[in-house]
């Protein structure tokens, strides 16, 4: 499919890249990422590291599990943490933001 000038496709694949057009890709990954507890999830895994679900959960307090899960499942698709599970039984599953987050601003911190 061939955009002409001024149609409504070439329009979109411009507003594609464009952080305030409301077709960009990116306002996804903005809502997850300051969702609450996207936030407390983050900032968690920045303090301290690798977490086990059960870890995290007590860490982040309120959050239900079912809610905890969701938010990791978001923020992984995301890139912004890495889970990996353990072959074991009960299933184990550790949490921990990627590299690249290590250079978040300190201002993150407690």
């Amino acid at each position: 499919m061939k955009a002409s000038k001024g149609s409504p496709l070439l329009e979109k694949v411009k507003q594609r890249g464009d952080l305030y057009a409301a077709a960009c890709p990116s306002r996804g990954v903005l809502e997850h990422v300051t969702s609450q507890w996207g936030v407390l999830v983050l900032v968690a895994l920045k303090e301290e590291g690798t977490h086990r679900f059960s870890e995290l959960r007590r860490k982040v307090g309120g959050v239900s599990e079912k809610m905890l899960a969701q938010t990791l499942q978001a923020l992984e698709q995301d890139g912004f943490v890495h889970r990996e599970a353990h072959p074991v039984i009960p299933p184990t599953w550790t949490t921990a933001s990627r590299p690249w987050a290590k250079r978040w601003p300190s201002t993150w911190r407690r």
